[in-house]
């Protein structure tokens, strides 16, 4: 979608939009959303940074998804002066901006050059969300001069409904909620999302959660990525954690069936079998360690570049080499 194509859908008398979600967990799905609170999202937004009438908003991402369409209607709800280029996996634009939100491939990218690099640093405040920010990409960010956030959201959340500050003083693992969004934990200790301004009833998400007592909130995982292995649940996101530091290459904590022990951790990676496997046996507990690895020629992702975690589970049923 362009968009004048967007703009025309906004802009028609029917009060809903249509967005996808991103199909991280499956196939994207449809989902008509109210056009009034895509407007009240965007309102706790730039409530939140603090962003202003005439303030330059950066549009990168494609209007296909939920996050590119709220750049928009958050320079239409706010009065932001909205600068609209080719959304790409490495942008490029010149001039002020204030506001941009990018995927953590595209602040990636930018990285890799020293204009790329200023660009960034430029802006004043920049939103990294649709996927999970790398420890090394976070450590890279802390030194930024001006205000780098990741976000916390969905599309079942018309965006994001909290952030965390990844650059400065105040860089934290724990995420701040809107005001108006009250957060619970099931008994699966699931976050639940009570969101009213831009979601009708408490929302149970599949992330696994901390709650902080003033009201902050750190992701574990997802639900979906929970391993049971031979009694034991292995988040697969924490073994990817503990990884980080010793594997080079990309990688992907998977799992398949197993007759002895229900479901085995399998490792998808891109780089060598047995450096992989050297790593974790040296670095993983005993019953975290993989019990198969898979190489491939590139990791499963989605089309908003986060792990494609049941494409993952195929490829990691084929053939495996195993320790």
């Amino acid at each position: 979608m362009d968009l004048e194509a967007f703009l025309a859908e906004w802009h028609n008398d029917s009060p809903r939009v249509l967005v996808h979600t991103s199909g991280s967990t499956g196939s994207p799905k449809p989902m008509l959303v109210e056009k009034q609170r895509m407007e009240a999202s965007a309102r706790m937004t730039c409530g939140f940074l603090g962003l202003k009438p005439r303030d330059t908003a950066l549009l990168c991402m494609s209007l296909d998804y939920i996050a590119g369409k709220m750049m928009v209607v958050r320079a239409l709800t706010c009065g932001l002066r909205l600068m609209a280029v080719e959304p790409c996996g490495c942008p490029s634009w010149s001039g002020r901006v204030d506001f941009a939100a990018m995927v953590p491939m595209q602040v990636y990218n930018l990285l890799q050059t020293e204009e790329g690099r200023q660009r960034l640093m430029a802006i004043k405040h920049l939103l990294i969300g649709g996927g999970a920010v790398d420890q090394s990409l976070a450590r890279e960010l802390k030194a930024f001069p001006n205000a780098v956030w990741s976000t916390y959201g969905m599309t079942e959340t018309l965006s994001h409904v909290a952030m965390r500050r990844l650059s400065g003083l105040d860089a934290s693992d724990w995420y701040v909620p809107f005001d108006g969004v009250r957060l619970s934990l099931t008994v699966d200790r699931c976050l639940v999302i009570d969101a009213p301004a831009v979601h009708e009833g408490p929302l149970v998400t599949n992330d696994i959660a901390e709650l902080a007592p003033d009201g902050r909130f750190r992701i574990v995982g997802r639900k979906d990525n929970v391993i049971c292995s031979g009694g034991l649940k292995i988040q697969a996101e924490e073994v990817e954690r503990l990884l980080h530091s010793h594997l080079h290459v990309p990688y992907l904590i998977s799992k398949r069936p197993d007759e002895k022990f229900g479901e085995a951790v399998v490792l998808l990676t891109e780089g060598d079998v047995a450096t992989a496997r050297e790593a974790c046996c040296r670095v993983l507990p005993k019953y975290w360690q993989p019990r198969a690895y898979v190489h491939v020629d590139h990791l499963p992702l989605t089309a908003t570049g986060k792990p494609a975690r049941r494409q993952a589970e195929l490829l990691a049923e084929e053939d495996t080499i195993c320790p």
